[in-house]
Formats: C-alpha cells, sequence, structure tokens
C-alpha cells in the first residue's frame, strides 16, 4: 500500500473517531436519570413480564412469539417462491443461487449420510428445516423489525430462540424426532436408547438459548450506556449475530444427526445378521444339496 493511502487512510479513521467523540459528549448529559436500571432491562430481556406483545387482541404474548411467526412466514413464502420460480429454471451449468442452493442442499445430505447412512432420507430434511430456522431465525433480529407494546412503548423484536420458551419447543420436538424415529427403525431398543438420554432435550434447549442470549445482552448492555451507544452496537450486533447463527444451526444439526444415528443403529446390525444368518443358511443348503 503507497505512503498516500496510508495517510487518506488515517484521516477518513481520525475523522470517524473525532465524530463519534463530538456526537457523544453532545448527547450524554450526567444528570438525565434512565428510565429503567439496567438490572430491569436485563431481566426484561430474558423473562419478557413487563414487556408484552398483544397478539391480534386477544391475548398478551412474548415478543419473541410474533418473531416466530414472522420468521416462519418468511421462510414459508420464500420456499414456495424457490419450488415455482426457481428450481422449474434449474440448469445444467448452474448459476449462483443455484450453486449457493445446491451447496446447502449438499452439506445437509452429506451429513446425514456420514452419521446415519442406513436410514437418512427423513433425517436430511429435518436436519435442513431445523437449521434454516435457528439461522433466519437469529439473522431476523438484525432486520430492526418493530412493534408497540402493551405498555405503549415501541419495542424491536428478538431472535424467537432468545426466548427459552421457542429454545425448548425446539431442543423438545428434536428430542422426539429422534426418539420416534428410533422406535420405528430400530423397535424398543432404539426407543429406550434414546430414552435413557432425558438430558438431550435439556441440554439442546439450553444451549440455543444461552447462546442467543448472551448475544442479546451484550446488545442490550451496549445499547444502554450512551457511551458506548454510536456506532459500536453495529459491530456488536452484527458480530454476535451471524456467530451464532452459523454455530447453533451446525451444532444443533450436528447432534441431531449423532445422535439419530445411535437411535437408528441398532437397524443395521440386524440387517448385517439376518444377511450373515440367510448366507450361512445358503452355504448349509449347498452343502447338503451337493453331498445329496
Amino acid at each position: 500500500m503507497s505512503k498516500k493511502r496510508i495517510i487518506v487512510s488515517a484521516i477518513i479513521f481520525a475523522v470517524l473517531i473525532a465524530g463519534l467523540l463530538v456526537g457523544i459528549f453532545l448527547t450524554n448529559n450526567p444528570n438525565q436519570v434512565q428510565e429503567e436500571s439496567i438490572q430491569e432491562v436485563m431481566k426484561d430481556a430474558v423473562l419478557h413480564e413487563h414487556v408484552k406483545v398483544s397478539l391480534f387482541g386477544l391475548k398478551d404474548v412474548n415478543p419473541a412469539l410474533i418473531s416466530a411467526f414472522i420468521t416462519t412466514g418468511i421462510i414459508l413464502l420464500f420456499s414456495i417462491i424457490v419450488r415455482i420460480f426457481v428450481i422449474p429454471r434449474f440448469k445444467l451449468i448452474p448459476g449462483k443461487f443455484q450453486i449457493i442452493l445446491e451447496s446447502a442442499v449438499g452439506l445437509f445430505d452429506g451429513t446425514s449420510k456420514t452419521n446415519s447412512p442406513h436410514k437418512y432420507k427423513l433425517l436430511r430434511v429435518y436436519m435442513f428445516v431445523a437449521g434454516t430456522y435457528i439461522a433466519v431465525s437469529t439473522i431476523f433480529e438484525l432486520l430492526g423489525v418493530q412493534v408497540m407494546a402493551t405498555n405503549g412503548r415501541p419495542i424491536t423484536l428478538s431472535a424467537p430462540l432468545a426466548d427459552i420458551n421457542g429454545a425448548i419447543m425446539l431442543g423438545v420436538t428434536t428430542y422426539l424426532f429422534i426418539l420416534f424415529n428410533g422406535l420405528f427403525v430400530s423397535g424398543p431398543r432404539g426407543f429406550f436408547g434414546t430414552l435413557k438420554d432425558f438430558s438431550l432435550p435439556i441440554s439442546m434447549s439450553l444451549r440455543l438459548f444461552g447462546a442467543l442470549l448472551s448475544g442479546a445482552l451484550v446488545t442490550e448492555l451496549v445499547y444502554y450506556y450512551k457511551l458506548t451507544s454510536f456506532v459500536i452496537p453495529v459491530f456488536v450486533a452484527i458480530a454476535f449475530t451471524l456467530m451464532h447463527a452459523i454455530i447453533q444451526a451446525y451444532v444443533l444439526t450436528m447432534l441431531l444427526s449423532i445422535f439419530y444415528g445411535e437411535a437408528t443403529e441398532e437397524h443395521e446390525k440386524k440387517e448385517k445378521k439376518e444377511k450373515k444368518s440367510k448366507k450361512i443358511k445358503n452355504n448349509n443348503q449347498e452343502s447338503l444339496s451337493s453331498e445329496v
């Protein structure tokens, strides 16, 4: 890099820092009292006791439920559009969007085949749906969708899984998926084998909730204080959100495929035993026929 570019970059950086400092000092009023304490802000971010949203005037619910409805609608609408207008136009030489879509499908397909090679068709579908929902619902909070709370103040909707109820629902649903597929594929052994891992839905739920909540709390903390409420929250929110979207989608789908493979592995062993017994039986029959 030339000296001229270095000098220009340094000047731009200095101007940005100067503007940031000016904005902080001009808006910072030491005598101003916050309407809510930082403890109350953190508590509301976790429990949603005071900040509620009206659901069509029927019931006051947590904002995360509205986020879940909107996220689900976005995913369904996008899926319908892609299925009707995009997939029929796929070409032998793929374009950029086709490559991205096929790569995503191939990733989940390969992971399901690796961890459950004998029974993976339903697994790869659920992995794709769960991974997509986690990623999209986490990135959703970057949109900054605002709604009016029941207390008359506008609030920004958070990620659905930042609410403990949403995280528990996804964790329990994933566990039940593994449990009943273990029953259908491997019989009682697969069912009771998965039933022994009763801590699995708890660990999945708390892992999702803890990871996403940590990012939400850090962002709330940065926004709360005026000294850190300029520019910094943008980088903090984007970094935490994207990181959690990728990591949590990867972690949950990997755990799902591993435990699913363990729950259905008895089916594979049974098939091998049956093939082995048939082979021995055929060999015995051939030996008897040759002796006769």
